[in-house]
């Protein structure tokens, strides 16, 4: 099979394609016919070096897959060859084959094609498990989540809203900032523009947000504070810009009781990822099956031509889901 391997920690240039056997399913495992392969900026920070995966795992990167189930390992109940589906992945998505932990693999939801799916589960679980399991997002309460029109933040303003939760946004343009609204956020902010903690305040008649879904991480730390409501609670899921905050004022933290909290997907077991995974079935995958969440693809790239797709992640244009096809 084919497959994308990073020769040394850099840029773009890279990324290579190399041709190896395939993969076999332990027990518990699956091997996947991958049709279609997201890419994510957990993937950028592995070819540059910072973020190497799990010890044990693969270093092929990838993350979400969709396609056919081609072998089944010992002990897998629930599938059969040749069922679509999408899957969860530690490791090793750019390939034209995956081996996938059973407990982490959905059934393709009817309304989606392969390569749509492909487009689910690194946003779906991420969101699902932080915003409502981790951040107790509430109907009724007022949800913030960063880079709106980003994959996560797509997937993020659509689950809150179906949640029954107002929903605001940044996003770094004005036409960014419409695609939001279009998709299903009540306001949208130019972070280019405006302060949005200050719009956050005009925007909620000063009481503040319940709940906020940051990636930005040190930078907007202090704004995050000052943008949540009493009993608030700030989950963090990355740091683009800063892991470490410098002159934080706590006192608003202790005045209004605020929760910050955050978590990574990859290093949790696999135990944990199905439990996410159950969850995302009784309360998610109805809804995308009915239509009213659905992935928000923007380009796909030949699995050849990785090098392009992770050149147009790292330029931050995009809306919504980059992906790679392998042509299967």
């Amino acid at each position: 099979m084919r497959q994308i391997r990073f020769t040394a920690a850099g840029g773009p240039e890279v990324i290579a394609v190399e041709t190896v056997p395939l993969p076999e399913p332990a027990a518990g495992q699956v091997l996947i016919e991958v049709v279609a392969a997201g890419v994510n900026r957990p993937d950028i920070m592995q070819r540059q070096g910072s973020y190497p995966p799990p010890k044990g795992a693969t270093e092929i990167p990838g993350l979400e897959i969709a396609g056919r189930i081609a072998a089944l390992g010992e002990g897998v109940t629930g599938f059969s060859e040749g069922d679509e589906v999408c899957a969860l992945v530690i490791s090793g998505g750019y390939a034209e084959f995956a081996v996938a932990e059973a407990g982490q693999v959905l059934k393709k939801p009817g309304p989606l094609s392969l390569v749509e799916a492909a487009g689910l589960p690194e946003t779906v679980f991420t969101v699902y498990s932080t915003v409502i399991q981790r951040g107790r997002l509430q109907k009724g309460e007022t949800f913030l989540v960063h880079g709106g029109s980003s994959g996560i933040g797509t997937t993020a303003i659509q689950i809150a809203k179906q949640h029954g939760a107002r929903v605001l946004t940044t996003a770094g343009s004005d036409e960014k900032c419409r695609f939001c609204e279009e998709l299903g956020a009540d306001a949208a902010i130019n972070y280019r523009e405006a302060d949005f903690a200050e719009e956050v305040k005009r925007l909620t008649d000063g009481k503040g947000v319940d709940v906020i879904l940051d990636m930005v991480g040190a930078a907007y730390l202090q704004k995050n504070i000052a943008s949540l409501a009493v009993e608030g609670r700030l989950v963090q899921i990355a740091f683009m810009k800063g892991f470490k905050a410098e002159n934080l004022t706590l006192t608003p933290i202790m005045l209004k009781r605020l929760t910050i909290t955050g978590a990574t997907l990859r290093a949790q077991a696999k135990e944990a990822k199905a439990a996410i995974a159950e969850g995302l079935k009784q309360d998610v995958w109805p809804l995308v099956e009915a239509g009213k969440i659905r992935p928000v693809v923007h380009a796909t790239f030949p699995l050849e031509e990785a090098r392009k797709a992770h050149e147009l992640m790292e330029t931050s244009s995009h809306t919504g889901k980059i992906l790679l096809t392998t042509g299967r």
